[in-house]
């Protein structure tokens, strides 16, 4: 394109940012000098930027033509997405900043050795989730360090020859990370005593030596491969001063007491990467502790009440809770839960907690357990009164990248997801369901029964436990015309065991209100009715919110919960609420069902349209993308995604997010409560 030509299509794109001052005809120049594929990609990425912000479209066109002369198509591209993610994550001042600063990615994309971030993401996600301890979120930085919640990582890596060396180094520096957390790093606030030396940059270059000498054996016992590349990266022998932090009783306070004993007097070797600290990892830790000191509170005390009701309410029982804490060879935790001496089997969101505070903590003080006669606000913070429920309502949120079609490129930890309490309905809407279906429901279970470990009798088998009559006399009829007598003479028992859990996600969207939200509910009743026959573990959470600041799941039934009053009250306060921004909650609840140890994992949607939202662009194709993105993931993940809906445009949107043979419409709302049991039957069979 010409000047006269770009200058009226930049016109057009960047209008609103215009003004007598600010002209497009200095831009067009520029860009008229680029070839025409470069023309076309900075055009293209105008307009795709465009609908994020046009400010930052115009310093885009206004960095681009500089930076083309310098960057690849690759380079450009991994500069470009960076100060996009900058702008997501921290505003415009940031994202100009980024654009502006191109020079930093001169020469890094030819590299057939190049080790990028994007690329690796979600193998390097399901690496650290194979470490032990509580689950970590990953995010690529311009600064590799941790907050205690998320590992930063470089957004790529070519310090090695090959790109096998520098995925290496990523896995090692995601691995170091983890260990920091996992190893206690942190139970002090290392930003702050490097900040007290003269130079702080070279405080923290020796205290993240130290911790590397020290976590170099922990790491060792889990992963030596990893480890002896720690060691290689020491470049020699290390310095018999630092030998202390090798024994297994070294804490971060040793090598606290070492950074002041050789602070000027010793320089630590060169290393492939820089690991830095983050100023609010102190802050965050602190934070986690206090919420999860609250959480465990309030689920001991659901723990201690549903003991003391299978004890038959034994008064002589004290219910003190303590638990018996010990280092395994590896260093890391081990512990034994303990109710007035006994042991007992924690309950995974109570091992969730305690594993968690363990790490952050070294151990748990008494005051944290709930006891017998001890109210939860006594245990020292407002929020140990809360439910679980309450306590998660109030909790720092869950965050979760969102995919953008137009980019190609994920906006990194966008959605803001909280789960939240569902309080209790009517009750009798449960027994008027079950007295109006009653005759369907009976047929259900009697269904649901059959299905049930499918214990059968197989005959004609070659060995088994008991002789096959019928096989034996027309093997002796056959012997008396002159057939050769056969081998398979017994029937042996097989008990199919099932392996499945399932995940029912239920939309509860301002467009279910009426007719939609009764039948959904009386769907639910009639599928844990039958369900408690089969005896499959199952979940059931609502999904609603508004914008990606707001999304809003709602927990029913969790996996470790049994189908009691207060779930059945909970499937009775189902009500209308918001939008249907279906990609966090897909990422949200495929995390929890990949927790489950199951062979099969369905996560079945129940819902009445497509992917909606007040703004953000999220109607429409991107709405439609993200929420196939996020199914994609869930299916890589070992989740299988099934829809139900009763929306009749289904056809045009669900084979493209499902598959053609993943949704179900049930043309007819006074129809789902019969079918979505039905349909779960099929599914699980």
């Amino acid at each position: 394109m010409d000047v006269k030509a770009l200058q009226q299509r930049l016109d057009y794109l960047l209008g609103p940012v215009l003004s007598a001052r600010r002209g497009t005809e200095a831009l067009a120049q520029a860009i008229a000098a680029l070839e025409e594929q470069q023309q076309a990609f900075v055009l293209h990425w105008i307009e795709v930027i465009d609908r994020s912000n046009y400010e930052l479209a115009y310093q885009f066109a206004a960095a681009a033509p500089a930076a083309l002369q310098r960057l690849d198509e690759t380079a450009a591209r991994t500069w470009l997405l960076d100060a996009l993610d900058r702008y997501d994550r921290e505003g415009l001042h940031s994202g100009t900043r980024a654009l502006q600063d191109h020079a930093a990615y001169t020469g890094i994309a030819d590299h057939a050795q190049a080790a990028s971030f994007e690329q690796h993401a979600n193998v390097l996600r399901l690496f650290v989730c194979g470490l032990a301890g509580r689950p970590l979120q990953l995010e690529s930085a311009a600064v590799t360090c941790t907050d205690t919640d998320t590992l930063y990582l470089p957004s790529r890596i070519t310090v090695m020859p090959s790109a096998a060396e520098n995925f290496n180094i990523y896995k090692v520096l995601a691995t170091l990370l983890w260990a920091q957390n996992r190893f206690g790093s942190h139970r002090s606030d290392l930003a702050a005593a490097c900040a007290a030396y003269p130079d702080p940059q070279y405080a923290t270059a020796l205290l993240m030596h130290l911790e590397t000498l020290r976590l170099t054996p922990r790491i060792a016992a889990a992963l030596p491969g990893i480890a002896r590349q720690l060691v290689a990266w020491q470049n020699g022998a290390t310095d018999a001063r630092c030998a202390p932090l090798a024994q297994p009783e070294a804490t971060v306070e040793h090598s606290l007491a070492l950074l002041a004993d050789l602070y000027g007097r010793y320089e630590p070797p060169p290393q492939p990467w820089r690991i830095m600290l983050h100023t609010e990892a102190r802050s965050r830790r602190d934070a986690r502790v206090q919420r999860e000191r609250g959480e465990l509170a309030a689920l001991l005390a659901q723990l201690l009440e549903g003991q003391q009701q299978q004890g038959g309410g034994d008064d002589d029982a004290a219910g003190r809770f303590s638990i018996d804490s010990s280092t395994a060879a590896d260093g890391s935790a081990e512990y034994t839960l303990k109710l007035d001496g006994r042991p007992l089997e924690a309950p995974r969101a109570v091992a969730e907690r305690i594993e968690s505070l363990l790490q952050d903590l070294g151990e748990i003080p008494d005051d944290y357990l709930l006891n017998e006669g001890e109210d939860a606000d006594k245990t020292g913070d407002d929020e140990s009164s809360l439910t679980v429920g309450e306590a998660s309502a109030g909790n720092p949120p869950f965050h979760y990248d969102e995919w953008d079609c137009r980019r190609r490129h994920y906006r990194r930890h966008w959605c803001t997801l909280r789960e939240v309490e569902l309080k209790p309905g009517d009750s009798s809407f449960i027994d008027a369901t079950l007295a109006r279906y009653r005759p369907q429901v009976q047929q259900l279970k009697r269904s649901f029964e059959a299905l049930r470990g499918e214990d059968r009798r197989l005959r004609r088998q070659h060995h088994g436990d008991d002789i096959d009559f019928d096989a034996v006399i027309d093997a002796r009829i056959g012997l008396r015309n002159g057939v050769e007598m056969p081998e398979r003479l017994f029937t042996r028992r097989h008990k199919a065991e099932r392996d499945l859990a399932a995940l029912f996600m239920v939309d509860m969207s301002g467009s279910t209100k009426g007719w939609i939200n009764e039948a959904e509910r009386e769907a639910l009743v009639m599928l844990c009715e039958a369900l408690e026959v089969l005896g499959d573990r199952y979940a059931i959470y609502g999904f609603s919110g508004v914008t990606r600041q707001r999304c809003e799941i709602y927990p029913v039934k969790r996996f470790d919960q049994p189908y009691d009053a207060a779930v059945r009250g909970r499937i009775a306060g189902i009500t209308p609420r918001d939008y249907t921004r279906m990609g966090a909650a897909i990422r949200h609840l495929s995390t929890v069902l990949s927790a489950v140890e199951a062979r099969t994992r369905l996560l079945v949607t129940l819902s009445d349209g497509k992917p909606d939202d007040y703004s953000d662009h999220y109607r429409g194709e991107y709405g439609i993308e993200d929420t196939r993105q996020a199914l994609l993931e869930a299916h890589h993940a070992g989740v299988r995604p099934f829809c139900i809906t009763i929306d009749h445009q289904a056809r045009d949107y669900l084979p493209h997010l499902y598959g053609p043979a993943r949704w179900t419409l049930v043309d007819q709302v006074e129809k789902l409560p019969l079918k979505v049991a039905e349909i779960y039957l099929a599914l699980s069979s």
